[in-house]
């Protein structure tokens, strides 16, 4: 008996050492292995993968200065609010450093802060801040987007020849969508009219050329090729309609923009106009890496080029494969013309890069500005298409990646109909289903 209790209380105590070994064992994993799923049809628990890469393009600390107080009276315990969503933040990024700051109670910092509402966050990396006013991952991503900035990049546009304008509201113009864009990710954004200015600034880092109404004058174009001839760097949008003087910077660039616009018969089978040209696949570069999103061109025209050896030349989107290129806009339903038309697949953009004055040197070409503009921008992933151009252009290539994205709409939409089946099922149907079942328990119970 003696020797069973000393067997019994051995596996007892074998048993709990165990059990405290195993759990202490656990506890040190969990804190040296996070393992976190998130399982909501939605994400809402997870940021987007643009988010994430921004993240990982932030090679220090972020510090985030909080000023709210303990409680609000509209939001209740603000505090948890914002330290909740930062979490998310916080588990791609572990020095996210997080500090709390009542503003009533040190009003003085406040002050010296400059803080207008409760709430408000200062985000700061690398020496530079920002206030925010509100959060939500798009705003949040954006910022940290442009506190990645290594310096200030100032993208200018040629004006003064009826181009379309980076901050403009015109259905004609770029700033609605794009140009807003451009600014929210830090760029700063200026006119540029060589009729009044000396030269191209050497504060430009990209130089966008849109397609202009008049005629540029001899020696506005010679201030365009002293640009290019010292190194600049060019967005160069060419829309199907004659040059005004800028047939130059095409020799220049060895370009040859052959005449008539693309005809893509998948736009037609997505209902779109004839004319559109419909990009889904890009060849691999470094403005199209991990872009898998469809853009729309509308009224594009064909690029081609020269081979030269100062320059290297690569294909950004190829379209209609299935396509051709018409000399003449179709009139009814489009149909190809082996007398004059040329079969597609089509290449209307391009990114030309060289080495000069010991730096890289790049341009980007397409045959088509109306694809950021106002009207059209918010197609598929226009404006992101956009954005990645620009950014390559300011050689920042680390920062190219897609914006973060709304996630699914996640309420449920029902009919009147439905709903008053579901009524009707929880009301009555329910109930007597419950009924049932318990009166032939009753019956059952009996016969026994």
């Amino acid at each position: 008996m003696r020797q069973f209790f000393n067997n019994s209380s051995l596996r007892n105590v074998l048993f709990v050492v165990l059990l405290i070994s195993t759990a202490f064992g656990l506890n040190y994993l969990a804190n040296q292995h996070h393992l976190q799923r998130d399982v909501t049809q939605n994400g809402i628990n997870s940021l987007e993968p643009g988010s994430i890469e921004v993240l990982k393009q932030l090679t220090g600390p972020v510090n985030i200065t909080v000023y709210a107080t303990e409680q609000d009276a509209r939001l209740g315990d603000i505090r948890k609010i914002i330290r909740e969503f930062l979490s998310l933040y916080q588990r791609y990024k572990t020095d996210i450093n997080l500090t709390f700051i009542d503003p009533e109670k040190e009003s003085d910092k406040a002050r010296e802060a400059r803080i207008q509402l409760n709430g408000e966050l200062i985000v700061e990396y690398a020496g530079r801040s920002e206030h925010l006013t509100q959060i939500n991952e798009q705003i949040v991503t954006s910022t940290l987007l442009r506190l990645a900035h290594t310096n200030n990049q100032t993208v200018m546009y040629l004006d003064g020849h009826g181009e379309r304008k980076l901050d403009g509201i015109a259905n004609y113009d770029l700033g609605t969508l794009f140009g807003a864009k451009l600014k929210q990710n830090g760029f700063h954004l200026s006119s540029l009219n060589l009729a009044l200015a000396q030269e191209v600034p050497n504060n430009c880092n990209v130089l966008v050329i849109t397609q202009p109404q008049l005629d540029l004058m001899p020696g506005e174009i010679d201030k365009l090729l002293r640009y290019i001839d010292r190194g600049g760097n060019v967005l160069w949008l060419i829309d199907a309609e004659p040059l005004h003087g800028l047939e130059s910077v095409a020799e220049k660039l060895d370009l040859l923009l052959p005449p008539g616009i693309v005809i893509d018969p998948a736009a037609s089978e997505m209902r779109a106009p004839a004319t559109w040209s419909i990009g889904t696949s890009y060849p691999p570069h470094a403005i199209t890496r991990n872009f898998n999103l469809i853009t729309a061109f509308p009224s594009a025209r064909p690029l081609m080029w020269n081979e030269n050896p100062d320059w290297q030349h690569h294909v950004l989107v190829e379209v209609a494969a299935r396509g051709w290129v018409s000399r003449t806009p179709p009139k009814d339903k489009a149909s190809f013309d082996k007398a004059h038309d040329t079969p597609g697949p089509v290449n209307i953009a391009a990114a030309l890069q060289r080495t000069i004055n010991d730096r890289e040197q790049r341009i980007v070409v397409v045959g088509n500005g109306a694809f950021l503009a106002n009207s059209y921008a918010g197609n598929g992933g226009n404006v992101d298409l956009g954005i990645n151009m620009v950014t390559w252009l300011s050689s920042e290539d680390h920062l190219i990646n897609l914006e973060p994205h709304a996630a699914k709409d996640s309420k449920l939409a029902l009919g009147k109909t439905q709903l008053n089946v579901i009524s009707i099922g929880f009301l009555l149907g329910l109930p007597i289903v419950l009924a049932g079942w318990g009166l032939w328990l009753w019956w059952k119970r009996r016969r026994v």
